[in-house]
């Protein structure tokens, strides 16, 4: 029997057309898809006809699942890895297999298509020729203010997600490292409905940030340190 492929396949960051026709087709060839959250994913699949069997395949889990995956390819299963939003393995489950498929010399074929960092630095007016994605800045704030000392200085794009619960602090502590003239970009619910996009002074977001409703998935993108609107 010949060996299965593994497909990272990009789904939507919100609007749920974002999704493309390649994706659509590579899904609906697989007969399993491994998810973040079955739940999510079968609003997707069902918006398209795609009839699969889903694996929840998250943080927890990842270590088990990808075991059992791996078996399911190496017996010829086609199977494709998503996640709840955007591309796996960029902040999102997805890593660990795709480095057991390299290992055991399984293909693994990207499908392409909406990321949040790229789509929130696109639309930002930050320089775009050299930038830096860091994830999520940390639980703690020990954690954050240590990651934006590091990177007090850089003369490039930082590029960081962060979560409705956090946002306040972390631009806080934006605005005590990096002084109140740093230019920012906010950006929140990309493609949504109640999406938002606010490019200035870090002062200036802070002044207006409680006109701001702290729902959803946030991307804040930090400007050079010479960097002027």
């Amino acid at each position: 029997m010949n060996q299965g492929r593994l497909f990272v396949v990009a789904t939507p960051i919100g609007h749920l057309d974002d999704i493309t026709f390649r994706a659509i087709e590579i899904l609906g060839q697989c007969p399993i898809i491994a998810c973040e959250d079955t739940r999510t994913s079968a609003i997707l699949l069902k918006k398209f006809n795609i009839t699969a069997t889903l694996i929840p395949y998250h943080d927890k889990n990842e270590r088990f699942q990808t075991e059992y995956l791996i078996q399911k390819i190496k017996a010829g299963t086609q199977i494709a890895v998503i996640c709840d939003a955007g591309t796996p393995t960029i902040s999102d489950p997805g890593f660990r297999i795709v480095r057991e498929c390299k290992k055991n010399d399984i293909t693994v074929i990207p499908i392409p298509g909406p990321c949040a960092l790229t789509a929130a630095l696109s639309a930002s007016g930050l320089p775009t020729h050299h930038f830096l994605f860091l994830g999520f800045p940390g639980h703690k704030e020990s954690e954050r203010i240590r990651i934006l000392e590091k990177y007090t200085t850089f003369e490039t794009t930082l590029i960081f997600y962060e979560s409705c619960h956090r946002i306040g602090k972390f631009l806080n502590n934006i605005f005590s490292i990096y002084g109140s003239n740093r230019v920012v970009s906010l950006c929140k619910e990309l493609t949504k409905i109640h999406e938002t996009i606010l490019t200035a002074s870090i002062g200036d977001i802070l002044s207006v940030i409680h006109k701001i409703s702290f729902k959803g998935e946030f991307i804040v993108l930090i400007a050079p340190l010479s960097y002027r609107l």
